[in-house]
């Protein structure tokens, strides 16, 4: 449960400006968290930091890996810092678009940064990066040696899934993989290098975050790409043929997004068989996240009541059938892994009265999206201001919306008057961005959550995902002008009007005196 009022904002890592093509965890997210404490805005909302590849057009929610960090988001300019690369070897060459990702220039100049870092590093004498390295691999090594064996035989493999590798590979054979990891064992340690830097920056971040009081909401997906380190390394906990390939997979009925549902193609788990294991792969997933993040958002929550599977002959979503998920009994083994549990539930969608009675029994907040309050059924909406409860996350938009501006536009007339005569105000396009920003500071819901594209009053055009639209999506950068004056005394303007700015950060004593010796030691 939240029980500060609190305000925080939507915005991806590869959203960020960077002269190197997408954002990434170097100087403009230490910007960004400088503009969040001067704003005062609390919680940093991104979305899963798993790796990503082009055959899942870049989704953050179709990762090769439920652990694993995307390399894609390494700052070369950090690089440098740690001496893994010169200056001269990141200066850019190649013009990117400022307001988008432009996913086939960036992979390749991001590789070619990574492997002369990794090879610099081979040769280094750095005691304290190899130590801090080797710790890394050892204290990971769960999940790691997986994903770096995953990751050096697909490249081995030209990029094939790994349904298409020879069979004792593909069946993880124990002599079959010994021998392959002899010859690929230049990548299996390049993976694993990129793995420890990605979360040493992470890691540096978070702690930079934390001292200007900003905290990260984080995003774990429900389901795992089928081509993953995860469903190869652990076949026994997805329903798969016995050819690997899956025997159902995941979607969801038709909805608001998508008149023949969405099917979004991975391969369905066998909670049975989990629950034999104790929910084993689920916890450690979930533990995983919540040393990453202060707070996680369960995507897809409803799946852990009832979820909607598909067989894999299908083409569309339309013919699937409801399947009961393991509802209390994983969250209660969850419980007794974590006494507090930090976690929002999505519960978006085709939502029934389990879902909520799942949510209840361990005080899970769900979400209230304003765009969805806004139609015939108005005044008994759920998402409306007027129906919110205190222990929910209220949002202007997601990322699988379009942006407010947009959204405006496109609503029927009677839809536009609704929210005129509910804002009790001329609603236009031009200012519904900021009228619906201030209508979600306004509720009681102990968290507010608007996203960067609202704050800036952008259209359509930064739309990042197209529900059901397999390609162009997740792109969307914020341009390095963006953040004004004007806008941070808006937003703290906000936070101040509707009690939900954070308290001050206060050093301790034992800080203070630290500081105050350390600089009578400089001055003299």
């Amino acid at each position: 449960m939240i029980t500060q009022r609190r305000s925080g904002v939507l915005l991806h890592i590869t959203s960020l400006p960077s002269a190197h093509g997408i954002g990434n965890l170097g100087p403009e997210a230490y910007r960004f968290a400088d503009f969040m404490q001067r704003s005062g805005l609390t919680y940093w909302q991104i979305l899963p930091l798993n790796p990503v590849d082009q055959g899942s057009g870049f989704s953050p929610y179709s990762g090769l890996s439920a652990f694993a960090g995307n390399p894609l988001l390494i700052s070369p300019e950090l690089l440098v810092k740690d001496r893994l690369l010169r200056k001269e070897e990141i200066k850019v060459t190649t013009r990117f678009p400022e307001n988008n990702v432009a996913f086939d220039k960036v992979v390749p100049a991001i590789c070619t940064w990574l492997e002369q870092a990794f090879a610099r590093f081979s040769r280094s004498r750095s005691k304290r990066l190899r130590q801090a390295y080797e710790q890394f691999c050892m204290y990971e090594a769960d999940w790691l040696d997986d994903f770096a064996d995953f990751t050096a035989f697909r490249q081995h493999f030209e990029g094939k899934s790994w349904d298409q590798w020879p069979t004792d590979i593909r069946n993880r054979d124990v002599l079959a993989m010994d021998e392959l990891r002899a010859i690929v064992q230049k990548s299996i340690n390049q993976a694993k290098f990129e793995q420890f830097i990605f979360f040493r920056q992470w890691n540096t971040l978070k702690t930079y975050c934390h001292k200007k009081g900003v905290k990260f909401l984080g995003d774990i997906p429900f389901y795992i790409g089928y081509d993953s380190a995860d469903v190869w390394a652990h076949q026994e906990i997805f329903k798969l043929k016995k050819s690997k390939l899956p025997k159902a997979i995941a979607g969801v009925p038709p909805d608001y997004f998508s008149k023949t549902g969405q099917l979004w193609g991975m391969p369905i788990f066998d909670w049975k068989e989990l629950q034999k294991k104790n929910y084993h792969w689920w916890m450690h997933r979930i533990s995983h996240n919540l040393a990453m993040f202060d707070l996680v958002r369960l995507d897809h929550f409803r799946a852990f009541s009832a979820y909607w599977e598909v067989d894999a002959s299908e083409k569309t979503a339309i013919n699937g059938k409801w399947k009961k998920g393991p509802a209390d009994k994983f969250f209660k083994r969850l419980k007794k892994k974590h006494k507090k549990l930090p976690i929002i539930a999505e519960d978006l969608g085709d939502i029934d009265q389990p879902v909520y009675d799942l949510m209840n029994e361990f005080g899970l907040p769900g979400m209230k999206v304003l765009h969805f309050a806004f139609g015939s059924g108005m005044p008994k909406s759920s998402y409306i201001l007027h129906h919110h409860v205190p222990n929910a996350v209220v949002y202007t938009g997601t990322h699988d919306n379009n942006t407010t501006r947009g959204w405006f536009k496109r609503l029927r007339t009677t839809d536009r008057k609704s929210v005129s005569n509910y804002l009790q105000q001329t609603a236009t396009e031009q200012n519904a961005a900021y009228l619906l920003s201030c209508l979600a500071m306004q509720s009681v819901g102990k968290l507010c959550v608007i996203p960067m594209q609202d704050l800036l009053n952008l259209g359509e055009e930064a739309i990042m995902n197209r529900p059901s639209t397999p390609s162009g999506n997740w792109g969307w950068r914020m341009k390095p002008d963006a953040i004004t004056t004007p806008l941070i005394q808006q937003v703290k303007r906000m936070n101040q009007l509707y009690d939900r700015l954070p308290e001050p950060i206060v050093l301790k004593k034992a800080t203070r005196k630290s500081a105050k010796k350390k600089a009578k030691t400089n001055n003299s």
